[in-house]
């Protein structure tokens, strides 16, 4: 069984829900309920997971790891189609997650309204960008990685759920509704929420 260190809402939801597409067993830990948890992870960020006496961080290098030790139809095993899942799988956790990342850092660290309305209508049409791009890869397929949900399109899903928390208009295309609905849809997703869910209830 893995062990998932996890925050309500966050990245590591993505995790979580592919250690479901791939039937794996997975226990999730709130790393808020965590005395140190900088002991298992001195930068503070989730996910992290342990795998026996491994202890993995970073959400690509999770999702790599992960893939290449199950078998999936979530990322190719050679060729060409290996390599556009991983450089979408990059484009997810490099590209779009910090773009999201800049609305977090701008509700904690500027307190002057105007400035940081502002900075949130530039960061917002940083993601409104970033969102048109993977609207033209789905112009041909239901998903990133063709007519299968990639890990990139899951992570691309969670990721979708943060604007709603700020005072921004993130604007997603036709196709990439349609791929974050029928992610967020998965019984695996549904699950990897609901436990979140029930994690905090408890």
């Amino acid at each position: 069984m893995y062990t998932l260190y996890y925050q309500p809402g966050a990245c590591s939801l993505a995790t979580q829900v592919v250690l479901h597409e791939l039937k794996q067993d997975v226990a999730i830990i709130d790393k808020q309920q965590v005395e140190n948890f900088s002991a298992i992870n001195p930068i503070g960020t989730v996910p992290v997971l342990v795998d026996g006496d491994k202890t993995l961080r970073e959400g690509a290098a999770l999702m790599i790891y992960l893939l290449n030790k199950h078998q999936n139809s979530m990322l190719p095993a050679t060729g060409a189609a290996r390599e556009q899942a991983i450089q979408d799988l990059m484009f997810a956790n490099a590209t779009m997650h910090p773009a999201y990342g800049r609305l977090f850092f701008i509700a904690q660290h500027i307190s002057d309204d105007n400035a940081k309305q502002s900075a949130f209508d530039a960061a917002a049409l940083t993601i409104n960008q970033l969102w048109q791009v993977v609207e033209q890869q789905l112009a041909t397929h239901a998903f990133l990685g063709g007519d299968q949900p990639s890990a990139a399109d899951i992570m691309l899903a969670v990721y979708s759920r943060w604007g709603a928390s700020f005072p921004v208009a993130i604007r997603l295309g036709h196709n990439s509704q349609k791929m974050v609905a029928a992610v967020q849809a998965m019984p695996s997703f549904q699950r990897a929420v609901n436990a979140e869910q029930q994690q905090s209830a408890a």
